[in-house]
């Protein structure tokens, strides 16, 4: 049975106390912490880089799951295997005719690789990234647009959640946007085993409170399944 994770997106923290803040969230119970690394082109928005990445690292052991919504992947392999990432999800949008090589290079330097896909691409285009001799070990179903935080969760996506589990039952099945205790139990009775939730767990005034109730709902659907 795949392990329920709960991966905080420090997005929704406060950046200028960003150690402290993945402190705040790994002694409240996450089990990774959602790093979101955005270019200004395939996305809008314009996040952090590698030189965070690098800066955290000297603070946290932590798992950090870094997902790049970026145009050019293969571009920061090199520099966050250098500073410390833990997984490298990229999105199919922006490597259908290099995936082989991107993966295989993320994992020579020592990361997770995943895949992403955003809410208008079907399932289907990460299938044979799934199962080729070098396969992706996570796949992130978006449940937003990508690109900026607080959108509402997209119900309709968990199609492609419950299709990805019924095909790979091992498979760890990410899901990200508008995640919280209103939506979790559409994520998880889906077959999601990896929840990212930002405003809804920084923004709680018990964020420990918001994570076992995340972690339980995984746990429950589970035991249903």
């Amino acid at each position: 049975m795949v392990k329920a994770i709960i991966a905080p997106s420090m997005l929704s923290s406060d950046f200028a106390h960003l150690a402290s803040e993945a402190e705040r969230m790994l002694n409240c119970g996450a089990d990774w912490l959602h790093m979101d690394i955005m270019d200004g082109h395939f996305v809008p928005n314009l996040t952090l880089g590698a030189p965070i990445i690098e800066s955290l690292r000297k603070h946290t052991k932590a798992y950090l799951d870094c997902h790049l919504m970026v145009t050019n992947p293969l571009d920061y392999v090199e520099p966050l295997g250098k500073a410390g990432a833990s997984g490298f999800t990229f999105h199919i949008e922006a490597s259908r005719d290099n995936w082989q090589e991107l993966v295989q290079r993320i994992k020579s330097k020592g990361m997770k690789p995943g895949v992403s896909l955003k809410p208008g691409t079907p399932i289907e285009e990460v299938y044979p990234l799934l199962d080729g001799e070098n396969a992706v070990e996570l796949v992130l179903v978006m449940t937003v647009e990508p690109g900026f935080g607080g959108q509402k969760f997209m119900p309709e996506m968990m199609d492609k959640v419950r299709t990805l589990r019924k095909k790979y039952p091992s498979l760890d099945i990410e899901v990200d946007g508008g995640l919280g205790p209103s939506t979790i139990e559409a994520a998880t009775s889906a077959g999601a085993n990896c929840i990212v939730a930002g405003s809804s767990v920084f923004g709680a005034p018990d964020p420990a409170q918001v994570i076992t109730l995340l972690r339980g709902s995984v746990e429950e659907a589970q035991k249903r399944s």
